[in-house]
């Protein structure tokens, strides 16, 4: 059986760690080829890990 390894940094919510997609504009050009541009998500600036932030624990009664 396949073991799953975690991931070394945490992966961003909003985009599964996939931080950049080529989208089609539909047509294309002259060459033939399609025209395409790069989204990035903007959650994570396209990097897909996500800052851990520290949560303040308040204990008492």
């Amino acid at each position: 059986m396949a073991q799953h390894t975690p991931a070394l940094r945490p992966v961003c919510p909003h985009c599964d760690g996939h931080p950049s997609v080529a989208v089609t504009l539909g047509g294309r050009d002259r060459a033939g080829l399609l025209r395409t541009i790069t989204a990035h998500c903007p959650a994570c600036d396209g990097t897909g890990t996500r800052l851990t932030r520290t949560r303040q624990i308040t204990a008492g009664r």
